[in-house]
């Protein structure tokens, strides 16, 4: 899987379908919460909710189409909040503010008295979402190497150090090394430990050999998602470019039919072990209906993107100016939903 074909963490899915629903490769399903409402969306409404290393699903017991998969990439706070829930009143429930194009906020309530697993589980997974990136993205100039040695992630290995490469981004082109692992190809200046690039297997769009102005080069393009980079290297012989070339697309090649994104979490206390990620056959032969994605769009909504601000209004009810508030909306209903 390249970066350019996934959408799981990066996006905000309404009502997807069945297919969508599914683990893409590499997504690994990390805890389920069998009881969890959508108190934002769905008030009084009992779903499943699970918690995977590249996104947060919720879907309805009862109407399984009805669902959400919120990328963790769009996270931009959780926080813990009183919440009005039709199924256990005035309680403590998970505010996940995420954005995707537009911002959305989403309320879960966890409908097992006492349990604070919704909490812990999902703010812990985000957070090690947030401290990996290293797996997924493309960095330049970090600090990579440590006494000329890469300074490896976990469940990352060596598989190839190379001296002699020589980075083609500048005219003059700049001697270096190429590490190459299991995740990522790394490639680190001789004489600047600091001029570096990291680029991770899901980054890579294309591999190929081609000539250049510099002689016959690896060139590595990285994906639209990534910034559309295109780098060169030279390694002398050719028959040594060639072979760095053909590990690296064997190495690329292993790495998509089970990508690691680095997400590491485990359950404490797990009193039921995690079964195997197969969604209900429920969801199976549904047609979605589209007319009705707008309304969970709206439901959602937290007014993130608006272009300007409202005139400004007079209230009676709280005796000063106001932005004028949206059609159907009153100053009585917005303080009923405050903690």
């Amino acid at each position: 899987m390249a970066a350019d074909n996934m959408w799981e963490d990066v996006d905000i899915k309404f009502d997807v379908a069945a297919s969508q629903m599914q683990p893409s490769p590499g997504e690994k399903i990390i805890d389920i919460l069998e009881s969890v409402e959508d108190t934002k969306g769905n008030n009084g409404e009992r779903g499943r909710l699970l918690v995977t290393n590249l996104r947060i699903i919720w879907s309805s017991h009862a109407i399984p189409r009805v669902n959400l998969s919120i990328g963790l990439n769009c996270i931009i706070n959780l926080s813990t909040k009183s919440a009005n829930s039709k199924l256990r009143g005035n309680t403590e429930a998970l505010y996940v503010l995420a954005k995707s194009l537009t911002r959305f906020e989403f309320i879960f309530t966890n409908l097992i008295h006492g349990s604070s697993r919704l909490f812990t589980s999902v703010i812990a997974v985000h957070r090690a979402y947030d401290t990996s990136r290293m797996y997924r993205q493309l960095k330049l100039r970090g600090a990579l190497v440590e006494n000329k040695e890469l300074k490896l992630l976990p469940r990352e290995e060596l598989c190839r150090k190379v001296n002699g490469v020589w980075n083609l981004s500048s005219n003059q082109g700049n001697l270096g090394v190429f590490f190459i692992t299991n995740i990522r190809v790394v490639w680190n200046a001789t004489m600047n430990e600091s001029f570096n690039v990291s680029i991770p297997f899901l980054q890579m769009k294309n591999l190929k050999i081609r000539d250049s102005k510099f002689g016959v080069a690896l060139v590595i393009e990285s994906s639209t998602q990534s910034g559309s980079y295109v780098l060169g290297f030279r390694i002398d012989p050719k028959e040594k470019l060639e072979e760095v070339s053909k590990e690296i697309t064997s190495l690329l090649r292993v790495y998509r039919t089970d990508p690691e994104f680095g997400v590491q979490y485990e359950l404490e206390n797990k009193t039921t072990k995690v079964p195997p990620p197969v969604l209900p056959s429920a969801f199976d032969d549904v047609e979605i209906d589209e007319e009705a994605h707008s309304d969970a769009f709206a439901a959602y909504f937290a007014d993130g993107n608006k272009q300007q601000d409202r005139e400004p209004v007079f209230s009676d009810h709280l005796g000063l100016a106001i932005e004028k508030l949206p059609d159907g909306v009153t100053e009585q209903s917005l303080w009923s939903v405050l903690p």
